[in-house]
């Protein structure tokens, strides 16, 4: 198959994206933008997506993916409220894995990984129980390291994110793919960010 294949392949697709495809799709670009400015708006923009999300994802069968939603709404819900309560006193520093770190964040992992399996397997009708299972147990891994302010939370997201873009194409959900390319970038200059902030307190100590 050439370049030309595909590029026709990727047409058909946009063409085909539902309405509330784009929607979802439009609040989560709104979401990563508005964080990035630091604007509170982010959580409503955010919770949004997530709730037309996942109806989507259910609707096509991605059953861990609609129960890793399920997850973002509620943080996104708590980190709103956080965000009122909390805002003007100092974040958490950015910190580097530990021993006992890395063992938390591979059970998350690796048992995740195996109890949605299960689930999935023989509790619904899901045609992509491994791969919908893999991508939900890293994604839950790296937000908990996200919530501790770790900066290997950009790695693990991003190998959710990795598998997540194929997975959400063979789904035929083309701009959640390509939405979802996009976070890959932002988390790769995430993870260069923190490194930098890392270091620069290192040597400040």
């Amino acid at each position: 198959m050439d370049i030309q294949h595909w590029i026709n392949l990727f047409k058909e697709q946009i063409k085909q994206t539902s309405l509330l495809e784009w929607a979802s799709v439009s609040f989560g670009i709104a979401e990563v933008l508005l964080a990035k400015v630091n604007n509170v708006l982010l959580y409503p923009a955010g919770i949004i997506g997530i709730l037309l999300g996942s109806y989507i994802m259910l609707d096509v069968g991605l059953y861990a993916e609609t129960l890793l939603n399920g997850y973002y709404l509620v943080m996104s819900i708590y980190g709103w409220w956080y965000w009122i309560k909390k805002r003007n006193e100092p974040p958490v520093k950015i910190s580097a894995n530990t021993r006992r770190d890395w063992i938390i964040t591979l059970s998350i992992v690796f048992v995740g990984w195996g109890v949605l399996y299960v689930l999935l397997k023989n509790f619904t009708d899901s045609t992509v129980p491994i791969w919908d299972a893999w991508v939900s147990s890293t994604a839950w891994a790296g937000m908990w390291l996200l919530a501790k302010r770790k900066l290997e939370n950009w790695v693990l997201l991003n190998v959710s994110n990795l598998f997540a873009i194929p997975l959400l194409w063979h789904k035929q959900l083309v701009m959640f793919s390509v939405l979802t390319l996009f976070l890959f970038i932002v988390a790769i200059f995430g993870f260069i960010e923190w490194r930098g902030i890392l270091k620069k307190d290192k040597a400040a100590v």
